[in-house]
């Protein structure tokens, strides 16, 4: 019996506001953040992603939000490709399709943790998953709730997932 071959996770963390965040938010909600984070989840050589057009892949770093600020190595996984993208298809099918995107409750570091806990058992780090409370908890980030909630995001420069994406 053949062992299993294990896979790199990397998990991408990409800083929206290009530091703006880091700068403006003491001002702005009373206490420092360093980032606002998208993220994303390399895996069999390709980078997979969530946002308002549902799951999207491209080569890693190939949004145009360009290479990540962040690098973080998540350990490895024994799921095939075939098993990963099978996984991705019924996601993209259930939790994760366009119009359930929110931004504060249902985002791209939502499927990022989702998809590192079925690769690797492991989350993503807290200080990206707990961002959207964070703000929330302010009087500013409850002001702003209306506007933030209507945001859509979806980095440009990668295609759509789909089962038939060029694989079969």
């Amino acid at each position: 019996e053949e062992p299993l071959a294990l896979h790199p996770v990397k998990l991408y963390v990409y800083d929206l506001s290009k530091g703006m965040a880091r700068r403006l938010s003491p001002l702005m909600l009373g206490k420092q953040l360093d980032g606002i984070w998208h993220t994303s989840i390399i895996v069999h050589k390709d980078e997979f992603f969530y946002g308002s057009g549902g799951i999207s892949s491209c080569a890693p770093g190939g949004t145009l939000l360009g290479p990540p600020d962040t690098v973080v190595d998540l350990g490895n996984t024994e799921v095939t490709e075939e098993i990963f993208l099978e996984y991705l298809s019924s996601l993209g099918e259930s939790m994760f399709r366009g119009e359930s995107y929110n931004l504060f409750e249902h985002n791209c570091n939502t499927f990022s943790n989702e998809v590192a806990q079925f690769l690797t058992g492991k989350k993503i780090p807290s200080y990206i998953t707990d961002l959207p409370s964070e703000v929330l908890a302010t009087p500013f980030g409850q002001a702003l709730r209306p506007l933030l909630d209507s945001i859509q995001i979806q980095p440009p420069g990668g295609n759509t997932f789909s089962r038939h994406n060029g694989q079969s």
